[in-house]
């Protein structure tokens, strides 16, 4: 038989785990926002456009930033998601995130940019998930 106290500690197991990875998972993707701007500042410095000709646009470094903090949170809930409802919240939470980095990886080779400008979006796909995805990989361990 369970006791009171056997269910309240395991209840506050599971809060300090998942205040842990809230905030492990912010700062993380506070540190994915300022590297992914960085790198895209310095690539805009060497000649990067990131002229977008479907949409006749081009890229701003406020929407590297805006993108990368709103995906990076996006992966934050899906790994405190697997925190509550998965036996092995790392394993799922890893196999899932390189699974949607894989499939982002497509688009820059969809809307017809210039390709430094493809190649330079891909290797900014994956500078933010090179942060998060061990980060809060390690923080369900």
């Amino acid at each position: 038989m369970t006791s009171t106290t056997d269910l309240a500690g395991t209840a506050s197991n599971r809060t300090g785990r998942f205040r842990r990875l809230a905030g492990t998972g912010l700062l993380a993707t506070l540190v994915a926002v300022v590297v992914t701007t960085l790198a895209a500042a310095l690539a805009r410095a060497a000649g990067v456009d990131f002229a977008i000709p479907d949409g006749g646009e081009t890229i701003p470094l406020s929407g590297f930033a805006v993108l990368t903090g709103v995906f990076s949170l996006v992966g934050v809930v899906i790994a405190a998601a697997l925190l509550r409802w998965s036996a092995h919240p790392a394993r799922r939470f890893l196999w899932t995130s390189v699974t949607l980095t894989a499939i982002s990886l497509v688009p820059p080779f969809l809307v017809g940019a210039a390709p430094t400008t493809a190649l330079t979006l891909l290797a900014l796909h994956l500078i933010p998930a090179a942060v998060m995805i061990p980060t809060l990989t390690r923080a369900l361990s």
